[in-house]
């Protein structure tokens, strides 16, 4: 399917005819979810609405090489993980889709990259070439063109300078992102009133500091900042598009992605709005992987199509950008 199609969707019609088009097309060309339909006795000819969709779990991608037949990887990404842990491994057939879908999505929260200093308090996209966020990061601070914007690394010390200039400078907003125990650290340490700084976080506590609930990080991060609102960024190796949350912890997604949630107890059936399930993604810019996946994360859903994520199933792996090199 065109990329422009798909980014061009303005409707739930337009989600659904190209949803289930997709659905057609890697029932048939992606080996490894053509088989797991298979087993659910799910095809094109009993699969006609979004809601008889197949999810198939995002563990696939530790074990299988999910991607269209015919096609070879540009780019491998790879999930970060503990000693030990298997990785999942996303086959990128065309880094164009995703460099469109991240932009896309960014503009349509946050407006053009050129618009912002970036500051991201993430490892360099030299040391982790393989992760999706870093590429994402390191090509939205090329765009920015601001001679602030860059990596930084976690320890506070290194942006808090930094940080001061750029606040009284008049010269463009801040774009501060993190990954949660580094931008507790500069919180804690050098508390201070952000006027045009928009502080997000892309998760990442376990393995560094006690684990809190995503209500208590931003309540501390808003104090330790002077800001009333804080951003999230919900994103994983195995997807190409990101929802964003600007406040609350109520995420959005892009016209090209949705969210469900399914039963924990039964996962081929659905929750109603506001109750708790584990939340599948329909990412319609993975055209050349699987756009159907059911993740191991928990999460509400409500009516106008927010969601909130609350954690992860028992015995998920531990994973995330926190458990990269810093």
């Amino acid at each position: 399917m065109e990329s422009r199609r798909i980014f061009g969707i303005e409707s739930p019609g337009e989600f659904k005819t190209c949803a289930l088009e997709t659905f057609r097309e890697q029932y048939h060309q992606v080996p490894v979810y053509r088989e797991f339909c298979d087993l659910l006795v799910k095809n094109p000819s009993n699969v006609r609405r979004l809601e008889d969709l197949p999810f198939m779990p995002i563990e696939f991608f530790k074990t299988h090489r999910v991607l269209r037949q015919g096609t070879e990887a540009q780019m491998v990404f790879r999930s970060s993980g503990t000693t030990g842990s298997v990785p999942s491994q996303h086959y990128i057939a065309d880094l164009e889709w995703y460099r469109k879908s991240f932009l896309k999505g960014f503009e349509q929260f946050y407006g053009p990259p050129s618009d912002y200093c970036i500051l991201a308090m993430l490892p360099s996209y030299q040391e982790r070439p393989d992760s999706s966020l870093i590429y994402m990061v390191s090509d939205l601070i090329s765009r920015s063109g601001h001679p602030e914007s860059r990596f930084t690394g976690s320890t506070p010390e290194s942006i808090y300078s930094t940080l001061e200039d750029l606040e009284k400078s008049n010269d463009r907003k801040v774009l501060l992102l993190g990954v949660s125990f580094a931008l507790l650290d500069l919180a804690n340490r050098h508390p201070r009133k952000l006027e045009r700084t928009i502080v997000m976080e892309t998760g990442g506590m376990k393995g560094r500091r006690k684990e809190m609930v995503r209500k208590e990080l931003h309540q501390v991060l808003g104090r330790g900042f002077g800001v009333q609102h804080i951003h999230s960024e919900y994103g994983m190796t195995e997807l190409l598009s990101q929802a964003y949350s600007e406040e609350a912890g109520l995420f959005r997604c892009p016209p090209w992605m949705q969210v469900r949630t399914r039963d924990p107890e039964d996962p081929l059936s659905f929750v109603d709005f506001g109750r708790t399930g584990g939340i599948n993604v329909i990412d319609l810019a993975n055209q050349n992987s699987c756009s159907f996946l059911a993740t191991q994360d928990l999460g509400r859903l409500y009516a106008d199509g927010s969601f909130e994520v609350l954690g992860r199933f028992d015995h998920s792996d531990i994973r995330g950008c926190n458990l990269m090199a810093l």
